[in-house]
């Protein structure tokens, strides 16, 4: 597989943004080091960070919180707030390290993100989450867009949705990612709120008729291509989440079944391993710690012979202090390779 060269890594360079498949901004899962891995198995799906509050950006180290490698585009960044000039001034600065999208959190129902007052419960007041989408648009050339739920506890008709989703189109937003399922603000933790509150996807399904002329991505439930190949008969995309972490190889067809790629061939796992360790060298050289790395590529041979003993190695010895790639060869060693290995380069 190819690097992304520079001449591409911008969104103006990719034009409108192919949305089929993306997978969901998870925090503590897509940080940069899982961003990379994932690009090596996928070079369509649009990847996303963690959310990223709009006050730390302002006030924090943006490097840190920020940077990321080109090889990582399509890269599209999450923001969380509801101030509108800080939201723009944060997404001024997504935009100035070479994002591609910028989104709004209005999604996610932990009690930390509701004590801030962003996350699933702006879905409670559509016109702050239309301000706060108006100032962002002013702000940035990039696509910004909206990631909610269905609802939320006390706002769970469909009605309701339509409410919000009319009066955030009202700002420009011509891209809706949505849950398929309410987020219960009280009484259920994030992870909670993943499984309990029942999939909707006709609810979905019938907003997308309601609204032709938007793009509707559906996010929630989606474990494999071929729950996704289904909803994209009538969505313009969909997002998958877990088990894009859990099970990364999920995505090793991406891009031949979702987006028509003909001139490669999906990658082998070894492969992506292979392809990983110039990036490993590079990071541990500067200081990363092994195990920041590996903890995102545990689940790769899920299901495979040697899985546990790749995962077992990786867990008892990336957290020494000489761990390298050298470390991830060994631990390579003991998964048996698979037969029809393509090459990839980086």
């Amino acid at each position: 597989m190819q690097a992304l060269d520079d001449s591409k890594a911008s969104g103006q360079a990719f034009g409108r943004l192919d949305r089929r498949l993306s997978v969901a901004p998870m925090m503590d899962w897509t940080d940069r080091f899982d961003r990379y891995f994932l690009r090596l198995i996928s070079r369509h799906t649009l990847l996303y960070t963690e959310m990223v509050t709009a006050n730390a950006i302002r006030f924090g180290d943006q490097e840190r919180l920020l940077g990321f490698d080109s090889l990582e585009h399509p890269v599209a960044c999450q923001l969380g707030g509801s101030d509108p000039e800080h939201l723009a001034e944060a997404a001024r600065a997504v935009e100035v390290f070479g994002y591609d999208e910028v989104n709004l959190n209005v999604g996610c129902p932990s009690d930390r993100v509701q004590s801030g007052r962003f996350g699933a419960c702006l879905m409670a007041d559509p016109a702050l989450v239309r301000d706060c989408v108006i100032s962002m648009r002013e702000s940035v050339d990039i696509p910004v867009t909206v990631k909610s739920r269905i609802g939320i506890d006390g706002r769970e008709s469909y009605d309701d949705l339509i409410t919000f989703v009319e009066t955030v189109r009202e700002a420009g937003c011509q891209t809706f990612i949505v849950h398929a399922r309410i987020a219960v603000l009280g009484g259920l933790s994030p992870k909670q709120n993943r499984e309990i509150p029942p999939l909707k996807y006709d609810v979905v399904e019938q907003l997308k008729r309601d609204f032709p002329d938007l793009e509707i991505i559906l996010n929630g439930g989606v474990m494999d291509l071929d729950s996704a190949e289904e909803h994209c008969a009538w969505a313009d995309g969909v997002m998958i989440g877990r088990a894009a972490y859990q099970t990364p190889y999920v995505l090793a067809e991406a891009d031949q079944r979702i987006f028509g790629e003909t001139e490669t061939a999906k990658p082998s796992r070894h492969d992506i391993v292979r392809a990983l360790l110039p990036y490993i060298e590079r990071e541990c050289s500067k200081g990363t710690s092994l195990n920041h790395i590996t903890r995102h590529i545990l689940g790769l041979f899920a299901g495979q012979p040697g899985a546990r003993a790749w995962r077992r190695y990786l867990s008892e010895n990336a957290y020494q202090g000489n761990a390298g790639a050298e470390t991830v060869r060994q631990a390579l060693l003991m998964v048996p390779e698979e037969a029809g290995n393509h090459s990839l380069s980086v």
